[in-house]
C-alpha cells in the first residue's frame, strides 16, 4: 500500500484544515505496541478535526469538557476502545483556530473550544490568546477557576460541572 502524504500547507486556512478529508481520518486501527502499556490492546480511533468539533459543539456554557473524555466520546461514536491522543490534540488546536477565523469572519456562533481542558483541569496554552482567554472566558461563563500558588496558571476548580 502506498504511503499517502497529507500536508495542509502552511498557507491553508485554519478552517480548511479543519474541513479537509484525509484517507487515515476516521480509521480505526490496533492499539500500537509502544502505547499499549497506557491503553492496553485493543482499537483505536484515529479521528477527523469535523468529529473533533462536533463535540466540542455539544459543551453547554458554564461546563467544561476534559481532553480525556473528548477521546472517550471520540472513540465511543466510532465504536473504538480509545482515540489517539496526539491527534486528537492536533485537531483540538485546529476547531480553536478555525473557530476564531470563523468570529473575525462575523460568525455569531463558534465552536466553543475554550470548553476543553486538559484531564487535570490545567487550561491549554496553544489556545488563541493562551490560557489566560481561555480563563477569562471560562469565568464570564461562571466557571470557577483556582490556582495552586500566586503567578501559577489557573485551572478549572474541582466539582465544576464536566461534560462527557
Amino acid at each position: 500500500m502506498a504511503k499517502v502524504r497529507w500536508k495542509p500547507g502552511a498557507g491553508s486556512a485554519w478552517r480548511d484544515k479543519r474541513d479537509r478529508e484525509h484517507p487515515s481520518h476516521g480509521k480505526i486501527v490496533a492499539i500500537p505496541d509502544r502505547m499499549q502499556k497506557t491503553f492496553g490492546r485493543g482499537t483505536m480511533l484515529i479521528p477527523s478535526p469535523r468529529a473533533v468539533d462536533e463535540i466540542a459543539r455539544t459543551v453547554r456554557k458554564g461546563r467544561v469538557l476534559t481532553l480525556g473524555s473528548l477521546r472517550a466520546a471520540l472513540a465511543a461514536r466510532a465504536g473504538a476502545d480509545s482515540a489517539c491522543p496526539l491527534t486528537t490534540g492536533i485537531f483540538v488546536r485546529i476547531v480553536a483556530e478555525a473557530a476564531e477565523e470563523d468570529r473575525r469572519e462575523g460568525l455569531k456562533r463558534i465552536t466553543p473550544y475554550w470548553r476543553i481542558v486538559r484531564d487535570d483541569g490545567s487550561l491549554i496554552e496553544k489556545f488563541p490568546g493562551g490560557a489566560s482567554a481561555q480563563a477569562r472566558r471560562l469565568r464570564g461563563e461562571g466557571v470557577r477557576m483556582t490556582t495552586s500558588r500566586p503567578g501559577a496558571s489557573p485551572k478549572v476548580a474541582n466539582g465544576t460541572s464536566r461534560a462527557g
